[in-house]
């Protein structure tokens, strides 16, 4: 959530004129996250937040703004997309793809507590098994396929031992390429800061702009892997207890995944410590950007190596 593209006042008006939304009075740039741009606008008729999608086209889009609605009509909690006066979700604005949804209330959660934990977990378990009926699909552009190409493109910025980090995590995961898991879709990003709370109360999930359809349980491992961590990358297995058995509650998990559950915490880590080298390596220009450090998931990945007895999952 950059700002990689301008938006005028004059820009912004004439677009609000195309919903049902009311006057501009305000709006301002997000500066969190990295892939799309976004605003945070006010009308006399409420809060929503703008993305000018920098990266995606068109044809990508409706998979995301389906799913988005989709999920807020089946009592997950997420912002549902505003229709423009034509009853559509996507618009073309600045020269770019556009969609308007409602601001939810709540801020994200810097350091979450095992409450915090726990209603998050309902919350994932509860989206893994509404999404059965989705009738949309979209395959992972970030998985397997792409952690070589990215591996490859990004190797010399590292050190002589991140490069053999690297290459053995890949090795190890191409070893456990056929495991046969539960599938559906899954958020693919849901990290701190895109999670929305009031006290302790989960208000909204949002940015689901990496969303697909991939491994359940590998949609858990990133979510843990963000929530439930210590700053040296090890667990905090309070908040992790409580995250997977009220997820564990929702949906249950399988004797399969329970096997898997070691190979997808690292396969997580891998995915966003090759993206995070990815930025910093190649970053692109924008007006407010906000590059996050690859070390935090290279600690992540090498915590997982061992997992502690009192981290699986719950019976």
């Amino acid at each position: 959530m950059s700002v990689y593209t301008p938006v005028e006042p004059a820009q912004l008006e004439h677009l609000l004129t195309h919903y049902a939304l009311g006057e501009l009075i305000d709006y301002q740039g997000i500066s969190a996250g990295i892939e799309n741009t976004n605003y945070f606008v006010t009308t006399d008729q409420g809060e929503f937040v703008l993305t000018l999608f920098e990266q995606m086209s068109a044809e990508e889009l409706p998979y995301f703004l389906e799913l988005m609605a989709y999920l807020a009509e089946h009592q997950v909690p997420s912002a549902h997309p505003e229709a423009d006066n034509e009853g559509h979700y996507l618009r073309h604005f600045c020269e770019r793809p556009t969609a308007l949804v409602k601001r939810l209330s709540g801020h994200d959660v810097e350091q979450p507590n095992p409450a915090h934990c726990q209603a998050l977990g309902q919350a994932l378990g509860h989206m893994h098994s509404a999404t059965s009926g989705f009738h949309l699909y979209r395959a992972n552009t970030r998985g397997p396929h792409w952690w070589r190409d990215t591996a490859e493109k990004v190797s010399p910025c590292l050190a002589a031992d991140e490069q053999t980090l690297l290459q053995d995590e890949l090795n190890y995961q191409l070893a456990y390429k056929t495991l046969d898991l539960p599938r559906g879709v899954v958020h693919a990003d849901l990290f701190r800061d895109n999670a929305l709370f009031e006290g302790e109360r989960l208000s909204g999930i949002i940015d689901f702009y990496y969303a697909c359809d991939d491994v359940l349980l590998y949609d858990v491992a990133i979510t843990a892997n963000d929530w439930c961590v210590n700053p040296d990358g090890s667990f905090d297995t309070t908040r992790l207890q409580a995250f997977l058995q009220a997820y564990h509650q929702a949906r249950k998990f399988t004797a399969s995944e329970h096997t898997a559950w070691p190979v997808m915490l690292r396969a997580a880590a891998l995915r966003f410590w090759l993206s995070r080298v990815q930025d910093k390596c190649f970053p692109r220009p924008g007006e407010l950007t906000h590059i996050k450090d690859p070390d935090v998931f290279k600690r992540i990945l090498q915590q997982r190596h061992q997992l502690p007895s009192d981290c699986g999952l719950p019976e």
